[in-house]
C-alpha cells in the first residue's frame, strides 16, 4: 500500500500495520496510530467526525485515555478502524496537501511521549518455550528431570502482578530483597547481584467471556486484540530462595516493560507458521488447526554507559514457542475462568534450538559460567548499573515488513 507519506523501506509501520497505542499531547493521553515516522492522533481525527460513517461512531472509542473500550468493541470495530485510517493516507488521498490539516493530527514518531496504553487489569505469564523449561532444568534439576511431568501436558503458567507492568523507557530500579548464597546458613537482605531479562511477547485480550464459559481454541483468536515485545525482568537469585513451592514472587513483581505500540493480528495475518511438532498430542480442548503462530523475528540488545552503539546478544523467534496463543487461552479459560478487556498474557521466555537463541541471561551466560563480552571491554554474566536493554522485533516476508517498535529500559541502582 502506497502512502503520501514518506516511509522508509525497513520502517516498522508502513500502511500496512496501523498499529494502536497512546501518546502525550499537550499533556493529555490520547489514542493514536503510527505510518512510517509519524504518529496519527486518532483522538483528533475522531472528534473532527472523521469516523462518523464507522458502525463503532456513537461509541467514540478514541477519546477515552487508554484503548480498552476499543478493545472491548471486538473484530468488526478493529478491521473498519485499520481500514478507515488507511484509505486516509492512500496516496491518492485528498488530504495529501492540507499542511494546515496534516498539522493537526500528525506528529514527529521520534519525539513522542509514548503511554502504557491499556489499563491492564490482570497479568498472566506462561512458561510456553520447551527449549527455555529444558535449559533451566538442566541447570536445576540435570538432563534426566529438565521438564517436569506436566509440561508436555498443559501451558504452565503465574499470575504476575498487573499494577508494575510499564511502557518502553521507564527506569528500572534494582530490586532487593532476600538472598540465601549456597556458601551461607541463612538468607541475607541485599539488592540482586543477578538481575535478568526474559525475551517475551505478550497478548491483549479485546473481547472477554464471562464467567464459566470458557474460550474454545478455535475461536481464541477472535478474542484477542493484538501483541506486544515483553521483557519480563527477573532477579535470579531472589527467585532462586523464593520460588519452592509456590514460584516466582518478589523476583517478578518490580517491573514488567513492554513496547508501546499494540500489533493487531490483521496485520500479522500473512505471517501465520505451524508450531512445534506436539508429542504427546494434546487434549481436545487444546488442539488448534492450520497455522497457529506467527512468524516473528526477536532481537536483544545491550547498551552499556561506555557503549556508543547497542550490542545484539540474543536473536530467536515467536514461532519457537510450543504452546500457542490459542491454546494458552483455552487453558487459562477451561475452569470457565472470565477474561476482560485489557487483560495481558505474556508467552514466557522464548528461547530456541541455538544458543545464539536463548532468551535470557541465565541460559545465554549458562548460570553465569559463560559471560557475555561486550564491545567495551567488559563482561557480564547478569546486568549491571547502567547497563540499557533493548528488546526488537519484526515480521519480513515478500518485502513487506511488519514491525513492533522496541521494549527498553535502563538499570537504575536502589534508591536512586
Amino acid at each position: 500500500m502506497k502512502s503520501f507519506l514518506k516511509i522508509e523501506k525497513h520502517s516498522d509501520f508502513p500502511m500496512e500495520n496501523i498499529p494502536f497505542g497512546v501518546f502525550l499531547n499537550q499533556d493529555e493521553p490520547h489514542i493514536c496510530t503510527a505510518i512510517g515516522e509519524f504518529v496519527v492522533d486518532l483522538n483528533i481525527l475522531e472528534s473532527f467526525g472523521y469516523f462518523k460513517d464507522c458502525s463503532f461512531a456513537d461509541e467514540k472509542p478514541f477519546s477515552e485515555a487508554v484503548l480498552n473500550k476499543f478493545m472491548s468493541l471486538g473484530k468488526e470495530a478493529r478491521v473498519e478502524a485499520r481500514k478507515k485510517i488507511q484509505e486516509l493516507f492512500l496516496e491518492n488521498s485528498p488530504i495529501s496537501g492540507g499542511k494546515g490539516f496534516l498539522d493537526k493530527i500528525l506528529f514527529p514518531l521520534e519525539k513522542a511521549t509514548m503511554l502504557l496504553p491499556v489499563a491492564i487489569g490482570d497479568y498472566t505469564d506462561f512458561y510456553s518455550s520447551r527449549e527455555h523449561a529444558t535449559n533451566v532444568g538442566i541447570m536445576f534439576r540435570g538432563k534426566e528431570n529438565a521438564l517436569m511431568p506436566n509440561w508436555l501436558h498443559l501451558p504452565v503458567a503465574y499470575h504476575g502482578r498487573a499494577s508494575s507492568i510499564v511502557v518502553s523507557g521507564t527506569d528500572l530500579i534494582r530490586p532487593s530483597g532476600q538472598i540465601k548464597n549456597d556458601d551461607k546458613p541463612a538468607p541475607e537482605f541485599s539488592k540482586t547481584n543477578q538481575l535478568d531479562f526474559e525475551l517475551e511477547m505478550g497478548f491483549f485480550i479485546g473481547t472477554g467471556n464471562e464467567l464459566g464459559k470458557p474460550v474454545k481454541s478455535e475461536n481464541a483468536f477472535e478474542h484477542i486484540f493484538g501483541m506486544v515485545l515483553v521483557n519480563d525482568w527477573s532477579a535470579r537469585d531472589i527467585q532462586k530462595w523464593e520460588y519452592v513451592p509456590l514460584g516466582p514472587f518478589l523476583s517478578k513483581n518490580f517491573a514488567t516493560t513492554i513496547s508501546p505500540w499494540i500489533i493487531t493480528l490483521e496485520a500479522l495475518e500473512p505471517f501465520k507458521v505451524e508450531g512445534p511438532k506436539q508429542e504427546p498430542e494434546p487434549m481436545d480442548y487444546l488442539k488448534t488447526q492450520g497455522n497457529p503462530t506467527y512468524d516473528i523475528n526477536l532481537e536483544v540488545y545491550i547498551k552499556s554507559g561506555k557503549m556508543s552503539e547497542p550490542y545484539l546478544i540474543s536473536k530467536s523467534n515467536f514461532k519457537y514457542l510450543y504452546w500457542n496463543m490459542a491454546q494458552q487461552l483455552a487453558h487459562h479459560t477451561i475452569t470457565g475462568c472470565n477474561t476482560r478487556p485489557g487483560d495481558m498474557m505474556a508467552s514466557g521466555t522464548i528461547s530456541g534450538p541455538e544458543k545464539e537463541n536463548r532468551g535470557s541471561m541465565l541460559e545465554l551466560t549458562w548460570r553465569g559460567t559463560e559471560p557475555i563480552k561486550l564491545p567495551d571491554g567488559s563482561e557480564r554474566k547478569f546486568f549491571n548499573d547502567g547497563d540499557e536493554v533493548i528488546i526488537k522485533g519484526y515480521c519480513e516476508k515478500d518485502g513487506l515488513r511488519i514491525g513492533f517498535g522496541e521494549s527498553k529500559g535502563l538499570i537504575l541502582p536502589d534508591g536512586q
